[in-house]
């Protein structure tokens, strides 16, 4: 029992292939934990957010965006963090990625929470996020509420776990990329 109690402090280790790349196994057992004790990963399990989730698949449809049917929010999650390793298979690229999703954590939790306070949209805490929505005056406020929310949760989710992948291949916590040099972008 003690034992248990231990493992469930931390996931499990990384462990990696012959040829250096993360073992797909290892990593789908370090997402379960997080899923599993990570309380703002495991958030993508919680019905209010699965409700945001399908309100975005449904407004997507609706407006023309071609998504993938997943059949929730955690699927959504668990493919995306996935692919994200897939095609960031280096620390820079990986680095960049994980620099980008906390960048549009930031935007999205700016837009919601200055939606929030402008209309007092947590004046009742217990009202789902579409509830929430309801109360805003235009059709762009709400879909800008609720993506908003969407990203948010999705961007936490996929930072703390991509985020603890890095460090557990490259050896260092992850640092986020500093911003281009703004004369080095003008040189080029």
């Amino acid at each position: 029992m003690a034992k248990d109690a231990v493992a469930q402090e931390q996931p499990l280790k990384l462990r990696m292939t012959a040829d250096g790349g993360p073992d797909v196994g290892s990593v789908a057992d370090i997402l379960e934990w997080f899923l599993n004790f990570d309380e703002r990963v495991a958030r993508v399990r919680l019905p209010y957010v699965e409700q945001i989730f399908q309100w975005k698949q449904q407004d997507d449809k609706v407006n023309g965006v071609a998504t993938y049917p997943f059949d929730n929010a955690e699927a959504r999650f668990a493919v995306g963090a996935f692919q994200a390793l897939a095609e960031n298979d280096t620390e820079p690229k990986l680095n960049a990625w994980i620099t980008d999703v906390l960048n549009a954590l930031q935007d999205a939790r700016s837009a919601r929470i200055e939606l929030t306070d402008a209309y007092g949209l947590d004046d009742d805490h217990d009202l789902s996020a579409i509830a929430k929505a309801d109360k805003l005056t235009t059709l762009v406020e709400k879909r800008m509420y609720l993506t908003s929310s969407w990203i948010e949760n999705l961007c936490t989710a996929e930072a703390r776990f991509l985020g603890w992948i890095y460090q557990e291949m490259y050896g260092k916590p992850f640092t986020p990329a500093p911003p281009p040099d703004d004369a080095a972008v003008d040189e080029q």
